[in-house]
């Protein structure tokens, strides 16, 4: 009896910093910035082999947007793009660079983003026997990866306000993993305690997007005791927080929440500012 299985996993950049030091397969840059015309239109993609086989890969491009409670939502996009080569065969140790080149609308009004999706492909593999048995299996793990590809027009810029700030009971924020790939848990797991916390809405009025993981969350406010309160997030524990935070140009908004570690009364000013 031969039995096969194969695991997938996805790491995404928008979301939490996964570290690739085990991974067969290898992207970089992870985030790239283009423009709408000229050299800047084209952006090169190297995936590289750390493996023990030669790898072979596919990729896929779609468009990426976020509602404002932050779930992502994507469509297909390869038609904004020449992606060559679309798929290839990577040796041990090799390296294949991907060029991306962008042929949509040289005119866009603001930055879209976009996912390039690098997705392993299955080999043939050796099976192992299961010792004293007459089974067999055979294990694929096969990783897929996406890199964010900005396109820009010319000159934009973001332009991000507080649209709102209230504290709030906030859970704190654990890994996205994929529900295919948990462990069972324990009949007995308990929840994480919500604590203190604040809910924040921006909004990007301008015309490039804006990565809000990139700046210093600086927050203002009285304890629920009467005290001064201050602290700064640095951007390590903003990227913890909120990942990434991508906030979309053009009116794009977003709700996160942070931990603060202490009530702070609602009745009193509050002020939230971001400085890079």
């Amino acid at each position: 009896m031969f039995t096969k299985l194969r695991l997938g996993a996805v790491l995404l950049f928008l979301g939490i910093i996964a570290s690739t030091s085990a991974l067969a397969m290898r992207v970089s840059p992870m985030v790239s910035e283009l423009s709408t015309t000229g050299g800047g239109a084209v952006a090169r993609i190297e995936v590289g082999n750390v493996g023990s086989v030669s790898m072979p890969f596919e990729t896929k491009i779609t468009r990426i947007d976020f509602d404002e409670s932050g779930k992502l939502i994507e469509t297909p996009a390869d038609d904004d793009f020449i992606t060559f080569p679309p798929q290839g065969l990577v040796p041990v140790s090799g390296r294949q660079v991907v060029r991306v080149q962008w042929i949509g609308r040289p005119d866009i009004p603001t930055s879209q983003a976009y996912y390039l999706w690098v997705r392993q492909l299955p080999v043939e593999t050796n099976p192992q026997k299961i010792q004293g048995t007459d089974a067999s299996v055979s294990i694929d793990i096969l990783y897929t990866m996406k890199a964010l590809i900005v396109v820009a027009p010319p000159g934009a810029k973001p332009d991000v306000e507080v649209v709102s700030l209230a504290p709030e009971m906030v859970l704190p924020p654990v890994p996205e993993i994929d529900p295919a790939l948990k462990a069972a848990e324990p009949a007995d797991a308990k929840p994480p305690e919500p604590q203190p916390g604040l809910k924040v809405v921006v909004a990007n009025k301008g015309t490039r997007y804006a990565l809000m993981s990139g700046a210093k969350w600086v927050v203002t406010a009285t304890t629920a005791d009467g005290k001064p309160f201050e602290r700064t997030y640095g951007n390590e524990e903003v990227s913890q927080l909120v990942g990434v935070g991508y906030l979309a140009p053009a009116g794009g908004k977003r709700t996160f929440t942070i931990p603060t570690g202490v009530a702070l009364d609602p009745a009193k000013p509050m002020t939230m500012r971001f400085i890079r």
